[in-house]
């Protein structure tokens, strides 16, 4: 359902020659909506009439100066009582934005914050490897210990601490 949507915003941001606006647009609408847990409540609650999420939403984008195609479409979303799924349909556009422009998304777990040093070096790493254009979205996850967890697609790449412990976790109970 995601990507019908982000299809159609997609779709609608070419023929008005507005892709890269939408794309800072929709980037920026991620951001508020994982910060703002006023406006989560909005977009999750189903006790909130449509008309009502509507007007706060209008004037939530308003106010933080989204223009008139992402202020539109966020209302169709709420009008199709999709608004739970805005922020599923936002990364479907950015995939669908980055699979456009022949850009590969990388998904990178790390148990520390990687430096922008490090970042570079996985990102030569990775276009040695075949990817071309590759775009790095980092996460932390504490439980990994060390090492690195990437995802390209369907691929994962997983060199972490805890799961090379796992194994050797597995091999020693198969060799009692």
């Amino acid at each position: 359902m995601a990507e019908r949507y982000a299809a159609a915003l997609y779709s609608h941001a070419d023929d008005e020659h507005a892709i890269d606006l939408v794309v800072e647009q929709l980037d920026a609408l991620g951001r508020l909506i994982d910060d703002n847990s006023d406006l989560r409540r909005l977009l999750d609650s189903p006790l909130i009439d449509v008309q009502t999420s509507l007007k706060a939403a209008h004037a939530v984008l308003v106010e933080q100066g989204f223009g008139k195609i992402v202020q539109d479409f966020v209302g169709v979303v709420i009008s199709n009582r999709r608004q739970g799924a805005l922020r599923a349909i936002i990364r479907a556009f950015a995939a669908l934005v980055a699979a456009k422009r022949g850009v590969i998304v990388a998904h990178v777990q790390s148990a520390h914050p990687l430096s922008d040093v490090q970042v570079q070096q996985l990102r030569a790493r990775l276009i040695e490897a075949g990817y071309g254009n590759v775009d790095i979205q980092t996460s932390i996850d504490p439980s990994l210990l060390g090492g690195l967890v990437v995802r390209i697609g369907a691929r994962l790449f997983d060199s972490s601490l805890k799961s090379r412990l796992q194994r050797l976790q597995y091999a020693m109970k198969g060799a009692a």
